[in-house]
This record gives C-alpha cells, structure tokens and sequence, in this order.
C-alpha cells in the first residue's frame, strides 16, 4: 500500500475567557470591537462546528488548546503581588492596559503559533516547528512559550518531529509564525516551494516599509526560520508585503493572500516585485503550472478584503481531488465579494466550491478562519506519531462541546475578567481539558 499524505489542519480552541480587547494596532477589526461584550460560549462552539463540518468531508483535522488567561505569572513578573485574587485587582486598578493585555484571547488564533516544515522541505527529513515570537504586542508575545509546550505534546516522537525555540525576542527578528509562511507543491509529500512573506528589512532602513501601521515580519526573522528548518534556497522565496496595503490594515500576509497546492490566491496590491517574484516562484515549482489567481482592485478592494477576510480563508484539497475554499459568512454578506466568489469558481481554476461558516465571534476580535488553524503536512508514518487524543472525531466533538457547556460563561464583559472566580473556572476547564487531549501539563498553573 502507497503512503498517504495528507495537510492537517489544528484549529486553535477558543478559551473560556475569550474577550474582545482591541489590543492589536494594525488590526482593524480588533480595534473597532474593543471593549464589546463577548460570547466565550458561542465562540468556542462556532470553532468546534467548523473543525467537526471539516471532519465530515472526509478531511484530518485537529485540535489546539487555548492557553490561560489572565496571565497570573506575567503580572508577578512586573510586581505585582499577593494572592492571585489581589494580584488581578492590583493590575486591573493600578494599570489597566496591562491587565488588559494579559486577558487577551488572541491564542486561538494559530496561524500564529509556529510555523511549520513539513518532512519533503527539510534536510534531515524531518517534521520542524518554530513558535513564533510574536515580538511587536506585548500581549501576542506572552505566547510562545506556553505554544511550544502544546507543540511538543502534540508532536512529541522526536523520529519525526523536531521543536526549536521562538527566535531572540526582538524587533528585528520579529516573527509572526503561519501566518507570513505559505507552502505550494504539487502533492503535500512532495518537496514543495515554501515562501516567506516579510514587511520590513530590520537592519537595512533605507527599504520599503509601511509608515502607518508597524510591519510585524522581519526578512531576517524569515530567513532564520529556514536556516533553523534545513531549507534549501531553490526552494524557498522571500517576498515582501506592499507597504500600502499593510498601511491599509493587512497586518498579517494571510489578511491578502492564501496559497495551497498548486494554487496561490492573491490580492493585486498584495506584495512588492510581484511579476518577478511569481516568476520565481514557478521557476521553483518546476514543469507543473501554478495557478495564479489575482484579484483585482476593481473586482474586489483592498478595504472589502479586510472586512470580509477574503483572503484569510482556508483553500483546501477535498478528498475527491477539488479544491474549496472555507469562508466566513462576511464573504457571502458583502454583495461584491459574493459576486467575486460566485464567478471565481465558474472560472477553469482548480477551485471549484465554496463553503460559508459563521466565526464572527473570531471575525469580531479580528480573526477569520484561516487565522485560527495551523496547517501540517503528515505522511501516514507522521500522522501516526500525533498525539491521537488531538485528532477530531464524532466522540471528541460530543465531549469538548459537552465540556464547553459545563465551564464557559455565555457571556463576559471586560470588567468580568478581574472576578478571582473566573480565574478559578478557567483553570479547572483547562485542568480537565489537558486530560481530554492527554498533554500533560502545559500550563503555569499545573508546572509551577
């Protein structure tokens, strides 16, 4: 029998304390909900529904575990004392940006949380993880740690998979993980081209760059991540993000661009150099053509990709062979990007389907659905050495829906996060959840 390949897509689950915070400058959806009342309940749940409607067409999907919040240890770490209880009311009175950020939900989206090489790209043959530093907000740069641990439990047959440290946490190797990473092959166990998108030059100023809103991906954070991978450079791209349109609330190269296979999905206005780039890119991916599809300004702007989350939709190889693309019902609420949508897949492309989901739980704190997975590809030998407890299926839906309803609240306001109560919920939900999917401990909490 033949070795299957498969990309598996881990979903970050939203946690029990999920809150609109409107943390992340740059992100304009973030910002325009800061401070609403959220619904960790709902949330959690519109996640489960599309990892479990994935599963039922036949795709592997997986799970990743939220990680704890407020972060209790970081406000230790910056002075603040006593019990846990005074410690919250000492950050949420004293300094409240603070507390704020270290409530925020931004964990679940794990397009951030590494990035990925699959075993055809790398020189030892390997599975390589990186998490990402996620240097510019303080709030996202609480994460890599607690990241790596889930990594490490998720993936733990060193066989098969090998975990580096977050890069040095500094600007210039500011690292956003999946999110700026895009991989195209023409079979997920062949060796593939991996492209690297970048904002800025960290040690070179006199480059392109954005003036209004920061560019979070360093072209020497991007070039470490292959060096610490056994990339090969006839495989590997280097592409820069057009300032203006990060300028215009593209804070991640996911929000204007989404790759699969053979297929690379793109905004006109997505990149610098873009003609030459593409040119290198097919060089690089050899005989078989790349599909190429570029929307147009005039068909879709750049102020409708980011509202809708066009671009940060899952482009996905069904089971038949097809290729779907996995939208949130934003797409199909903008009349345009409807229209565009309906006619892309009449057009002779490889995508042929597309299946609406409503996130707007996720859409609302500035996330959509390609924001909240993290793609691996696995052969059949890899797949099996993942931790099995964090592969979906009909009985874990049922269970983690069920452990939903036992431990989330249906509703949370910002000042709800400082009940010592709620911190007291939160770490029982993940106490329990961390046996669901058999991790281990991963959380201070159970470590310290």
């Amino acid at each position: 029998m033949s070795t299957r390949h498969f990309e598996v897509n881990f979903d970050g689950l939203v946690g029990p304390t999920h809150n609109y915070a409107g943390l992340s400058f740059g992100n304009v959806a973030s910002l325009s909900n800061a401070k609403a009342s959220s619904s960790p309940r709902s949330a959690a749940k519109q996640g489960l529904a599309k990892m479990e409607a994935l599963h039922d067409m036949g795709m592997v999907q997986g799970v990743f575990a939220p990680h704890e919040r407020p972060n209790i240890d970081v406000l230790r770490r910056l002075g603040f004392t006593g019990n846990d209880g005074d410690v919250l009311y000492k950050a949420a009175t004293q300094a409240p940006e603070i507390y704020q950020a270290v409530c925020s939900a931004s964990s679940m989206w794990t397009a951030n949380a590494a990035t990925v090489s699959p075993g055809a790209d790398t020189a030892d043959g390997k599975v390589h993880f990186t998490p990402a530093n996620l240097t510019n907000k303080f709030h996202r740069s609480l994460e890599p740690m607690t990241s790596g641990r889930i990594l490490q439990s998720m993936f733990a047959n060193p066989r098969y998979f090998e975990h580096h440290l977050h890069l040095p946490d500094n600007e210039h190797f500011g690292d956003e993980g999946a999110a700026n990473h895009t991989r195209l092959c023409s079979n997920y166990g062949n060796a593939g081209v991996e492209i690297f998108t970048f904002g800025r030059y960290a040690f070179d100023s006199s480059q392109p760059a954005p003036t209004k809103f920061p560019a979070r991906q360093t072209y020497e954070a991007s070039r470490a991540i292959a060096r610490l991978h056994g990339l090969n450079d006839e495989n590997t791209v280097y592409l820069q993000q057009n300032p203006d349109v990060i300028d215009q609330g593209v804070f991640h190269n996911d929000v204007i661009a989404v790759g699969n296979r053979n297929v690379l999905f793109y905004h006109e206005q997505a990149f610098l150099d873009t003609e030459a780039k593409l040119a290198e890119i097919q060089q690089k991916f050899g005989d078989e053509k790349v599909h190429f599809i570029c929307v147009k300004t005039s068909e879709v702007s750049v102020a409708d990709a980011v509202q809708t989350y066009l671009f940060n939709t899952q482009l996905l190889s069904m089971p038949d062979g097809s290729m779907a693309i996995i939208a949130p019902t934003e797409c199909q609420e903008n009349p345009r990007v409807s229209a565009y949508l309906d006619e892309l897949v009449q057009r002779n492309t490889p995508i042929q389907k597309v299946h609406y989901f409503d996130v707007k739980q996720s859409m609302r704190n500035g996330g959509g659905p390609a924001c909240l997975r993290l793609r691996v590809a696995l052969n059949d030998d890899e797949l099996a050495a993942v931790n099995p407890a964090v592969i979906m299926s009909d009985g874990l839906f049922v269970r983690l829906n069920d452990w939903v309803d036992k431990h989330y609240r249906e509703e949370l306001s910002v000042n709800d996060l400082r009940d010592p109560q709620l911190l007291t919920e939160s770490r029982s939900a993940l106490d329990e959840l961390t046996q669901i999917l058999k991790l281990g401990s991963v959380y201070p909490f159970q470590i310290d």
